[in-house]
């Protein structure tokens, strides 16, 4: 029989949950993004000094770039062991593992001081980030998803998703404090190490609030009903990576897909925008930052928004709607920048935010609905990480490529509008999921497959 579905925890207690993982994803999520900013201006200058401006820039979104290649690593790691220890101790270890990498950036030394050992241990710090990344995300949308009920769990694991947005508003308010404090020569020699420091007091509080949280009480009625089948029939249960290839596969290629044009586009407007405003639309460096802080608030601000709007119409509707409408944005947006004007690059950002929220909120709930429990860790992790190495990985690279070779943004708009088709391609392919038990997935035959009352729900996706 399918196991009842798991009675929703207390308001409070809820809240806490979402408080301890939304801070946990703000920090890791500002640890990540600062790099990002970095990269585009000054990591150019002081870790790849020998080479021209552009290809300097080019050469440190490479570095950037190698953080997402240690994303799938991490969700493969993370999630094998989420799913088998749980999710809160995984989320801790990977806090603790961005928190050191971040820390240990701003004591680098810089190539005027080693030479070229510089460049490789920021690209190893740069790994470890990714790698910790890589098993954040997956942890903290399913201590929450699994912790709500199916009526508002689109809203409730969007919050973890603000994470995003907030670390983004963190990470470029304290680079846009800092340049407009410091001249440009303290900021290159000293200034920029600050928000990187900064990250070690940050780890400090979100461990302290992510160690006070429960575990999933449907991760642990799961691994109750594993042991005690265990128990009975002497059977060594499969791992949680060879279920999830055996009996989710669709789900996973449907999660990569619906990443394409959410982690494309948003890598495309939050990080080589700091390079297309300054070098083609003669904006200034601190003009920039803050139209991506302004722009970072209005996308915290419209993702829960977005979350709830996918409890009550659907998951494959809003996100649709967020990708049909960022393709279509791609060229007014690069229209409005090119004006040079702080509120057309304002608009542009803004606008193309808010279409990126439409993806990225009911993706928590979307993905966690697709796969089985003793499996979600991993499915979800291996869907959305695994598609990051193709999407936002060489995003800015590609980008700043096609602005050196082509001078113009008609190739960039034609690369994000690919990817939002791709998305479009994916999300077709799904089926709603917004009314599925997480506690009855999984439920009918412990091999990962659902449980009659989902299989007659006809909620399961392709």
């Amino acid at each position: 029989m399918a196991a009842p579905a798991s009675a929703p925890p207390a308001p409070s207690s809820l809240k806490r949950i979402v408080a301890a993982s939304l801070i946990g994803t703000t920090i890791e999520w500002y640890d990540f993004f600062l790099y990002g900013s970095a990269a585009a201006l000054v990591f150019n200058k002081l870790f790849f000094p020998d080479s021209d401006p552009l290809v300097g820039t080019l050469l440190a979104f490479l570095t950037y770039a190698v953080g997402f290649a240690a994303r799938p690593l991490g969700a493969l790691v993370f999630g094998h062991y989420g799913d088998r220890l749980g999710r809160k101790k995984l989320l801790v270890l990977s806090l603790l593992l961005m928190g050191s990498a971040t820390f240990a950036i701003g004591l680098l030394p810089t190539h005027a001081t080693i030479g070229s050992v510089a460049p490789v241990l920021l690209t190893v710090l740069r790994l470890v980030q990714g790698f910790a990344l890589g098993g954040e995300w997956g942890g903290a949308v399913l201590l929450v998803s699994e912790h709500g009920d199916a009526k508002r769990r689109g809203f409730w694991a969007s919050w973890p998703q603000t994470g995003a947005p907030a670390g983004q508003l963190l990470a470029t308010g304290v680079l846009s404090a800092l340049t407009a404090l410091l001249s440009e020569s303290a900021f290159l020699a000293w200034g920029w190490r600050i928000p990187f420091l900064l990250s070690g007091v940050l780890v400090i509080v979100g461990l302290w609030i992510r160690l006070s949280v429960d575990e999933s009480p449907v991760f642990k009625a799961a691994l109750a009903q594993a042991e005690a089948r265990k128990s009975a029939s002497a059977a060594t249960e499969k791992m949680p990576l060879v279920a999830v290839l055996r009996h989710h596969w669709r789900d996973v290629l449907i999660a990569m897909g619906a990443r394409m044009a959410e982690n494309i586009s948003y890598y495309v407007i939050t990080a080589f925008i700091l390079v297309y405003a300054t070098t083609k639309a003669d904006l200034s460096k601190q003009t920039a930052l803050n139209a991506v802080l302004i722009a970072s608030a209005v996308h915290f601000a419209v993702i829960p928004v977005w979350g709830a709007l996918s409890d009550r119409f659907g998951r494959r509707p809003v996100y649709l709607l967020g990708a049909v409408g960022i393709g279509l944005w791609m060229f007014p947006f690069f229209m409005l920048i090119d004006s040079s004007s702080f509120g057309s690059l304002l608009l542009a950002v803004t606008v193309g935010l808010v279409f990126h929220g439409a993806m990225y909120a009911p993706q928590a709930a979307f993905f966690s609905e697709m796969f089985a429990t003793r499996m979600r860790y991993s499915g979800a992790s291996i869907g959305a990480q695994f598609s990051s190495v193709a999407a936002g990985a060489p995003a800015p690279l590609i980008a700043t490529a096609l602005l050196n070779d082509y001078g113009s943004s008609t190739p960039i708009a034609l690369y994000v509008i690919a990817a939002a088709l791709i998305t479009v391609v994916a999300i077709g392919c799904a089926k709603e999921t917004r009314h599925r038990d997480l506690a009855d997935i999984g439920a009918g035959s412990g091999k990962g497959e659902e449980g009659p009352a989902v299989r007659a729900a006809g909620a399961r996706t392709v």
